[in-house]
């Protein structure tokens, strides 16, 4: 499956330790990210990971395309809502989209382990 990884600043730190936890998981699936967020993993990973454009260059709008493209299956959005970020708007638009399109996201960490052991137990194949 195609995940798509993103983090705020202030979740970096919590995405790499998610990373570490479900390395096994996450390993055997196809993994997406915005630049900084991907490079924060491959730091404590070697996970292989295909990294868009930082996300306030772009990069959220990259992953916003492929959701809308069918291209990715699974979103984990560690964001803080209390954190102000100038590109709001795209932030919204990932979470739209998935809602959208029927994309399983998460974005806090509760959820986050609920979709990667459901992914981890073949539970999410009906996304493919």
């Amino acid at each position: 499956m195609n995940v798509g990884l993103i983090a705020h600043n202030s979740k970096k730190k919590l995405m790499q330790d998610f990373c570490i936890a479900y390395k096994s998981i996450l390993g055997k699936n196809k993994l997406f990210a915005t630049d900084t967020t991907g490079r924060f993993i491959e730091e404590v990973t070697d996970l292989n990971i295909h990294k868009f454009l930082p996300g306030h260059l772009g990069g959220q709008q990259q992953m916003a395309a492929q959701i809308s493209n069918n291209a990715i299956d699974l979103v984990i959005f560690l964001r803080n809502p209390g954190e102000p970020v100038p590109h709001e708007p795209d932030v919204n638009d990932i979470i739209k989209l998935c809602d959208l399109y029927n994309i399983p996201v998460a974005t806090n960490l509760a959820t986050a382990e609920l979709l990667v052991l459901a992914l981890g137990n073949g539970d999410l194949e009906w996304c493919e």
